[in-house]
This record gives C-alpha cells, structure tokens and sequence, in this order.
C-alpha cells in the first residue's frame, strides 16, 4: 500500500469516528482521576499497615 493512499483512508475512517462530547470527556477526566487518587491512597494504606506489621513481627 502507498503511503499516499494510507493516509487518504485513514482521514475516511476518522470520519466515521464518533467522538464524545466535551461534557462526557470532563466526567470520564474527573472519573479516572477519583479511581487513580483512590487506588494511591488504598496502596498506601496498605504498604503503611504491612510495613507496620512486619515492624511488629521481626
């Protein structure tokens, strides 16, 4: 395939794509960022408290 003709097809199918709306983006931004900053904060819970208890055991 020519490169001419990649990229001729590929402005066609980003034309099919159907790209979510500003207000949608901004809600799955916020959700990924809660779910991140709550997995950190589980992982660090857990890493203070292991590391406590194996203070404890040795």
């Amino acid at each position: 395939m020519k490169i001419a003709q990649y990229i001729e097809d590929t402005k066609n199918e980003m034309k099919h794509v159907n790209w979510p709306s500003r207000k949608l983006t901004t809600r799955f931004t916020i959700m990924v960022i809660i779910v991140s900053l709550a997995t950190a904060i589980l992982l660090g819970v857990s890493d203070f408290v292991f590391s406590k208890l194996l203070t404890l055991l040795f």
